[in-house]
């Protein structure tokens, strides 16, 4: 494994850095005081090319690695996980559509979300299912020319400004998936507010009441809606969560490394409290092990190994919990000013919660790495009785 970026994702992270800098940090607690995010700054993202820096250059996209766009991810995440988190559904919705929209749904719409002309949203998630998501509500029955959807979903991130939808619903009990424009007749989107953390990632319900959408807008074949169109998308969206973590957590750690050698207790400053050093300590050691099981998964996509999907998961599972923790030690170190708005250390915290939860909870990976540790295992067990039996008779 090549553990040093190259001479061009060094670019790119100086520069998506600089960005991040210039344009979020200063605004990032607005942004979730107000539970917005500013069009202007969406527009400067799309105008960076960022969001549609994963699909293709043939699709009017940047092209970049998977290491490169986790970096993006990263410094995103450092300066603003709701921004982040649009970056995570817009590409998911381009990743599926890209790996299983027709030819007609490609040369519509891939052009349009590389350039965010058009920002898509993940529409899984309903009042009722979660982490079953295969079991969805919503429904999908085939009129004429036409798919006739009714259903509720919920949690929809940026789901207030997304120009077209990803739908899952059950047709004839098969999952399938869906391209729901939101002009759509019969979609009605709600806002969500109040969240505990992304707060600025625009939240909303959509109603689907006898909504029609035109018979060209499946995406991929019937049932292929959670198998299929959902699981390439949600790997896809895990591996963006565990570098934005990555992000929560770096943040964390310069926000207390700054704040540690500034403030002065008991005559000396913070920093020089053995019990503050310990806490540092752990942040930096948890940084750098989060940040390299992304590597690791991300090394592993641009290789197309299958395995990248469990490593995936694994970074998820480590980033996002070590995300939280290191968050909550941030706000232990600032004391009473890491409980107030003053300091961004809160929402840090607040936003490392949320991590544990979307695409895929703490508690489904840990079920999924067990899984696949026991497999793990078996086959090791298997490839040595194989070759046991082939040294016996040789």
């Amino acid at each position: 494994m090549q553990l040093e970026l190259t001479p061009q994702q060094k670019e790119k992270q100086i520069a998506y850095r600089s960005f991040v800098d210039s344009e979020i940090m200063d605004i990032a607690d607005r942004c979730d005081r107000q539970e917005h995010t500013p069009k202007d700054l969406i527009d400067k993202l799309a105008q960076k090319g960022y969001l549609g820096a994963v699909l293709p250059q043939e699709w009017g996209g940047g092209g970049i690695d998977a290491i490169a766009y986790g970096l993006l991810c990263e410094e995103i995440g450092r300066g603003c996980s709701s921004l982040r988190s649009l970056l995570t559904v817009h590409n998911m919705v381009a990743y599926a559509l890209l790996k299983w929209g027709s030819k007609s749904q490609k040369e519509y719409w891939l052009p349009k979300l590389a350039t965010g002309e058009v920002l898509g949203a993940f529409a899984l998630s309903e009042p009722n299912i979660g982490s079953d998501a295969k079991n969805v509500e919503t429904t999908a029955t085939n009129s004429g020319n036409s798919y006739i959807l009714n259903g509720q979903k919920k949690w929809i991130t940026y789901g207030q400004i997304a120009d077209v939808f990803l739908v899952f619903a059950q047709w004839d009990n098969q999952p399938s998936a869906f391209l729901v424009p939101k002009n759509s007749p019969g979609l009605t989107i709600k806002p969500i507010s109040g969240m505990l953390g992304v707060r600025a990632s625009m939240l909303a319900e959509l109603h689907l009441n006898d909504c029609q959408i035109p018979q060209e807008n499946l995406v991929g074949r019937r049932g292929f809606g959670f198998s299929c169109v959902a699981n390439s998308a949600l790997d896809y969206g895990r591996y963006s969560v565990a570098w934005g973590c990555v992000g929560i957590a770096q943040a964390c750690l310069e926000a207390c490394l700054q704040y540690t050698s500034q403030r002065q207790q008991f005559g000396v400053a913070l920093k020089e409290h053995q019990l503050i050093r310990q806490m540092i300590t752990e942040m930096v050691v948890n940084v750098k092990a989060a940040r390299l099981l992304c590597y690791q998964a991300g090394y592993l996509k641009d290789k197309g190994d299958p395995r990248s999907i469990m490593e995936t998961s694994i970074a998820k599972y480590f980033a996002s919990t070590t995300a939280t923790k290191i968050a909550n030690d941030a706000v232990q170190i600032h004391g009473g000013n890491g409980c107030s708005g003053d300091y961004p250390v809160q929402r840090y915290w607040r936003d490392a919660k949320i991590m544990e939860i979307i695409e895929g909870s703490t508690q489904i990976q840990q079920i999924a790495i067990a899984d696949y540790g026991y497999q793990q295992h078996s086959l090791a067990a298997f490839s040595r009785d194989l070759s046991a039996k082939v040294l016996t008779n040789s």
